[in-house]
C-alpha cells in the first residue's frame, strides 16, 4: 500500500491517539506515527504539540525514520526553540556515525534550523565534518556554511569557515570543489560590507578549471558563473582562462552553455580585439548558440533573449547565421517576436536579400501580432541599411495594395519613419498612401499619415480637405492625432497662408477653447502667439529642417547591455532588466559591469589625460566640470520685431479667442516688444516667464572675519559671468579708521587661477561701512597641486596690515560653455574610460521633474546629451568640460516620484567625483 493513506480524513482526537503512538514501544509503530505527523504537518495542520514527542524519536538507526523527524525539526524548531534544545545532543552524536549519509544528514538539518541556540552547538560538528573523509560529508558541509554565514555572518568569519571552505577548492572531488565554490560566491553576494569576502586568485582558478571537466552541469554552472566574477591581470590570462572554457560550449546542458558564453563575453573585453584568438572565439561561439536554438521552444526563448544581448554587443558572432532565425511554422508567437527582433539587428548589405524575402512571406501570415511587427521589420530595415531602402519601399507599396487593414496601417506608420531617414527621396508615393486615408482607424496610423501631409502639403493638392475631413471629429481623436492635426495644419498654413486661413483658426479654436488637454491647449496657444506676432519666427520653429532619425532606436544603453552580459544565463538577460529592479535585498543591489582592455591598463592611461591638461596629473585632471554657463546680458539693442504689429491671421484670430481679448486677457493689439525683454522668447511672453535659468553661485560665506583682518572683514562667492570665473567679494570695515591701499595675490593653485586686473576697492573705506568688488580671474597663473583640490589661498593687502585667508571654489565654475560632446564621442569615450573609475552617488530631496534637472544642469554647463526612459525609469547622459580640457561624464537616474537621484560619475581621474557630486548637490536643491 502507497503513502497515500497517511493524507487521508482523520478523525477527532487524532492528536492524543499520535502520542501515545509516538511513544510506543514498538519501533514500526512509531514510524507508522512519525509519517502520519508528517502527512499532518503537509496538509497544514499543526502538530507542534507532538514537538517532544517526536524527538524522543530521533534515537533510532532507522535512516527513514531519522530523515522524517528532521524533517519535522526544520518545520517546528523556529516556533519552539526551547524544544528544540533536545535534539542538539543527537545532531551532534549523528555528526559522528559512521554512515556518511547520517552525518551529512545532520550537519544539513542542523544549517537549516535557524536558531540561534542551535546554531552555536553547530560550530564544532561542521568544522568535523567540513575535513571528513566522505566527500559527500564534505559537500553537504560547504553548503552548510553558506547557510550558517546567513544566519550569523560574524561567527563564520570568526570561526574560520572561510578559510575551511576556501580549502576545500583544492579538494579531490570535484563536486565538493563545486559545492565550495557556490557557497563561497552566496557569501560574496550577501555581504553585509558589499566587499568580497573571499578573493580568487590564479592558483585557485585553475583549481576551478581542472575540476570543471568532472562536475555535474550544476557543478560546472557554479564554476563558471565563478570565473566569470574573476578579473585577470592581463590578457594573457584572460586567454588561457577563455582556452580551457572554450570546450564547455560543446555541452548538452543549455544552462552551460550559456554559462560558458557569459565568461567568454566578457574576457573578450580584456583581450585585443584585431587579435587572431578573438576572431577564432568569435566563430566557435556561433555553433553552440545556433545549436540551442533546435531545443523545445522555452529553451529557445530563453537562448534567443540572450542572443538579443549578444548581437548588440558583437554582432560579427551571428552574422553568418541568418538562416536559422528565419521563422518556423509551427514556432510559439513569442519564440517568432524574438527571432524578428534579432533578424533586423543582424541585417546587413550582404543579406538583406534574404530577408526582405522572409519578412514579405510574413506579412501575409495569419497571426496579426506577426504580421504587425513583420511590416514595422521591413521599415526598420529600409532605414538601417540604405542600399535597401529602395526595395524596402516597394515591398510596403505591393503590402498596401493588398488592402489588409492592420497591413496598411503598420506599412503608414513606417513609411513616415523612412520619409524621415531619407528626405526628398520616396515622396512620390504619396498618393497611394493618400488613397488608404479612410481606411486608417489606428491612432498612430492616423497620426503617421496626418504628419505626411503636414510635411508635404506643398505636392498634395488637396491636402485642405485632407486635414479638413480629419478635423470634422476633432474632439473624439486621441491625443497623439489631435496634436499630430494642429501641427499639419499650421505647417499647410504657413505653406498657403490665402488658402487656409479659415482652417488655422478652427484648429486653434478647438485646441484652445474646446480642449481639456494641457499639452493641446497650450501648443495651441503657442502656436497662435508665434502666428500673429512674428511669421518668420513661426516658419523657422514649425517647419525647421528635422533631424535625421536613428538606425537602432531600440538597442539598450551601454552600461546596461554592459551590466546584463554579465548576467546571461539569468532571469536578467531573460527580462533585459537588471536584478535590482526586480529581486529585493543584498543580492539585487549587487551591480556587474564590463571591465574593458583599458581597465587593466588605468595607471598607463591617467598620464596620457594629463599630458593634454594644464593641471598636475593626478587629482586636478579631472576637476567635475559642473556648471559654467554663460548668462551674460542680451546685446543691447532698441530694435522691434519688424513684424510685431500685423496680426497674419487677420481679424479671424481675435474673434476666435473673444472679443478684443487674447487668452490671457491681454489687448489683442501687440504692441512693439524690445528685444531685450523679449530674450525669454514667446513661450515667456505667454506664459509669463522671465530670463533663463541663472548660473548657480553659492551663498557668500565669512572669508576673512573681522577679528583676524583688525577690523576689515571679506566675505564672498565664486560665479561665471559671460564666459569668465568671477570672484564677488564684500568688504567691511569693522575697525575706527578708515581703510586704503587694497590689493590682492593668489597662490599656486589647482588650476592656475589668478586676478584678470588689479583689485579695485573704492576708497577710502570709512569705519561701519560695506562695499561689493567684483573680480574677474583668469586660469593662466601658475599650477600647483592643492588640498583638498579646489582650495585657494589667497593675500588682502590694505595699509593696516597683509592678511591671509583661504576658500573653496566651487568646481562648476571651471566648466566651460563648449562642454556638450557629440553624441557618438560620449558613447565611446564612456566604453574606453574603466569601469573601475566610475563612482556612484545618490542624491537625496530632489523635488524637480527630469526636464528641470536638465535644464538647471545645462544653464550651469552641465550639457545633457542624450535622454533614454528605461522601464519607467528617466536616464540622462551628460558631459562637462574644464577648463583645462579635461572630461567628465555622468549618468543620472530619475525615477519619477521618487526624490532620490542615482549619480554615476566617469572620468579618467577619479579625485574629481567628490567635488562635481557636492556641486551637483548644490545645483538641484538651489
Amino acid at each position: 500500500m502507497t503513502d497515500a493513506k497517511y493524507f487521508a480524513n482523520t478523525k477527532k482526537g487524532e492528536i492524543f491517539e499520535l502520542k501515545s503512538e509516538l511513544n510506543s514501544d514498538k519501533k514500526e509503530k512509531r514510524r507508522e506515527a512519525v509519517k502520519k505527523v508528517i502527512a499532518s504537518m503537509t496538509v497544514g495542520k499543526d502538530v507542534s504539540a507532538l514537538f517532544p514527542d517526536v524527538v524522543n524519536c530521533m534515537q533510532t538507526d532507522n535512516l527513514e525514520l531519522k530523515k522524517l523527524v528532521y524533517l519535522y525539526l526544520m518545520n517546528y524548531a523556529k516556533s519552539q526553540p526551547d524544544l528544540a534544545i533536545m535534539a542538539v545532543n543527537t545532531f551532534v552524536r549523528d555528526c559522528e556515525d559512521p554512515n556518511p549519509l547520517i552525518r551529512a544528514l545532520a550537519v544539513r538539518t542542523m544549517g537549516c534550523i535557524r536558531v540561534d541556540k542551535i546554531t552555536e552547538y553547530l560550530c564544532e560538528p561542521l568544522r568535523k565534518c567540513l575535513r571528513d573523509e566522505d566527500p559527500y560529508v564534505r559537500k553537504t558541509a560547504a553548503v552548510c556554511v553558506a547557510k550558517l554565514h546567513d544566519i550569523n555572518a560574524q561567527m563564520v568569519e570568526e570561526q574560520g569557515f572561510l578559510d575551511l571552505l576556501k580549502d576545500l577548492l583544492s579538494d579531490s572531488n570535484p563536486m565538493v570543489v563545486a559545492n565550495a565554490v557556490a557557497a563561497l560566491s552566496e557569501i560574496n553576494e550577501t555581504s553585509s560590507s558589499g566587499k568580497q569576502l573571499v578573493e580568487f586568485n590564479i592558483q585557485a582558478i585553475n583549481k576551478l578549471l581542472t575540476a570543471l571537466n568532472e562536475c555535474n552541469e550544476w557543478g560546472q554552472v557554479f564554476i563558471l558563473d565563478s570565473l566569470a566574477n574573476y578579473s585577470p591581470k592581463d590578457d594573457r590570462e584572460a586567454q588561457s582562462i577563455c582556452e580551457r572554457v572554450t570546450p564547455r560550449l560543446a555541452h548538452a546542458n543549455a544552462a552551460v552553455v550559456l554559462s560558458a558564453v557569459k565568461v567568454l563575453m566578457k574576457f573578450m573585453e580584456l583581450i585585443p580585439g584585431d587579435s587572431d584568438f578573438v576572431g577564432t572565439l568569435i566563430k566557435k561561439l556561433a555553433p553552440p548558440l545556433v545549436t540551442l536554438l533546435s531545443s523545445e521552444p522555452e529553451v529557445q526563448y530563453v537562448a534567443l533573449r540572450n542572443i538579443n544581448l549578444i548581437v548588440q554587443k558583437r554582432p560579427d558572432i551571428l552574422k553568418h547565421e541568418m538562416k536559422v532565425f528565419f521563422v518556423k511554422y509551427n514556432d510559439p508567437i513569442y519564440v517568432k517576436l524574438e527571432k524578428l527582433d534579432i533578424m533586423i539587428r543582424l541585417a546587413s548589405q550582404a543579406n538583406i536579400n534574404h530577408v526582405l524575402a522572409e519578412l514579405k512571406e510574413y506579412a501575409t501570415e495569419v497571426d496579426v501580432d506577426f504580421v504587425r511587427k513583420a511590416v514595422r521589420a521591413i521599415g526598420r530595415c529600409a532605414i538601417k541599411v540604405e542600399q535597401s531602402a529602395e526595395r524596402c519601399v516597394a515591398t510596403l507599396i505591393e503590402l498596401i495594395q493588398t488592402k489588409v487593414n492592420y497591413v496598411v496601417q503598420e506599412a503608414i506608420v513606417v513609411i513616415k519613419d523612412i520619409f524621415r531617414k531619407y528626405p526628398n527621396k520616396y515622396e512620390s508615393i504619396i498618393s497611394t498612401l493618400c488613397e488608404n486615408l479612410d481606411t486608417l482607424d489606428e491612432p498612430e496610423a492616423r497620426a503617421s499619415m496626418i504628419w505626411i501631409i503636414g510635411e508635404y502639403a506643398e505636392r498634395i493638392d488637396n491636402a485642405d480637405e485632407l486635414l479638413e475631413s480629419f478635423l470634422e471629429g476633432f474632439h473624439d481623436e486621441n491625443t497623439q492625432v489631435q496634436l499630430q492635426l494642429l501641427t499639419a495644419i499650421v505647417k499647410l498654413f504657413l505653406k498657403r497662408p490665402t488658402e487656409t486661413q479659415e482652417l488655422v483658426q478652427q484648429v486653434l479654436s478647438l485646441a484652445t477653447q474646446d480642449s481639456d488637454n494641457p499639452d493641446l491647449r497650450d501648443r495651441g496657444f503657442i502656436y497662435w502667439r508665434l502666428l500673429s506676432t512674428d511669421p518668420a519666427a513661426a516658419k523657422e520653429v514649425v517647419l525647421a529642417e528635422k533631424p535625421l532619425i536613428s538606425e537602432e532606436t531600440d538597442l539598450l544603453e551601454p552600461t546596461l547591455l554592459d551590466e546584463l552580459i554579465c548576467h546571461i544565463g539569468s532571469l536578467a538577460s531573460v527580462y533585459h532588466k537588471p536584478p535590482s529592479s526586480f529581486v529585493e535585498g543584498k543580492t539585487g543591489q549587487l551591480r556587474k559591469s564590463l571591465t574593458t582592455r583599458n581597465g587593466s591598463n588605468e595607471e598607463n592611461g591617467a598620464p596620457v589625460e594629463a599630458a593634454q591638461a594644464t593641471v598636475i596629473p593626478a587629482a586636478d585632471s579631472l576637476i567635475g566640470d559642473l556648471l559654467s554657463l554663460d548668462i551674460g546680458t542680451p546685446a543691447a539693442s532698441t530694435s522691434v520685431y519688424p513684424a510685431a504689429n500685423v496680426d497674419i491671421l487677420g481679424n479671424g484670430l481675435d474673434s476666435l479667442l473673444g472679443g478684443g481679448t487674447d487668452a490671457l486677457g491681454a489687448a489683442s493689439s501687440v504692441s512693439p516688444v524690445p528685444a531685450a525683454a523679449s530674450s525669454s522668447g514667446l513661450l515667456g511672453d505667454i506664459f509669463g516667464l522671465g530670463s533663463t535659468e541663472a548660473f548657480y553661485m553659492p551663498p557668500k560665506q565669512v572669508w576673512l572675519p573681522a577679528a583676524r583682518g583688525k577690523g576689515l572683514e571679506i566675505s564672498g562667492s565664486y560665479t561665471r559671468k559671460a564666459g569668465q570665473i568671477v570672484m564677488e567679494m564684500t568688504f567691511t570695515n569693522k575697525a575706527m579708521q578708515a581703510m586704503g591701499g587694497f590689493a590682492i595675490q593668489f597662490n599656486k593653485n589647482s588650476f592656475g587661477l589668478s586676478p584678470v586686473n588689479p583689485l579695485q576697492v573704492p576708497t577710502p573705506l570709512q569705519p561701519n561701512s560695506s562695499v561689493d568688488v567684483s573680480l574677474p580671474l583668469n586660469t593662466s597663473g601658475p599650477v600647483q597641486k592643492m588640498e583638498p583640490l579646489t582650495s585657494l589661498q589667497v593675500a588682502v593687502k590694505n595699509n593696516v596690515d597683509v592678511f591671509y585667508f583661504g576658500s573653496l571654489i566651487p568646481i562648476h565654475v571651471f566648466c566651460c560653455e563648449d562642454g556638450a560632446m557629440d553624441k557618438r564621442l560620449f558613447l565611446s569615450t564612456w566604453k574606453e574610460i574603466p569601469t573601475q573609475n566610475e563612482i556612484q552617488f545618490t542624491i537625496e530631496d530632489v523635488t524637480l521633474n527630469v526636464e528641470q534637472v536638465s535644464s538647471k544642469l545645462q544653464s550651469n554647463n552641465i550639457f545633457t546629451i542624450a535622454r533614454r526612459n528605461v522601464e519607467g525609469q528617466d536616464m540622462l547622459y551628460q558631459s562637462m568640460k574644464l577648463t583645462n580640457s579635461i572630461w567628465v561624464l555622468s549618468e543620472l537616474k530619475i525615477q519619477p516620484g521618487n526624490p532620490k537621484i542615482t549619480l554615476s560619475l566617469k572620468a579618467r581621474v577619479t579625485d574629481v567625483a567628490h567635488s562635481v557630486h557636492q556641486i551637483y548637490e548644490m545645483i538641484l536643491h538651489s
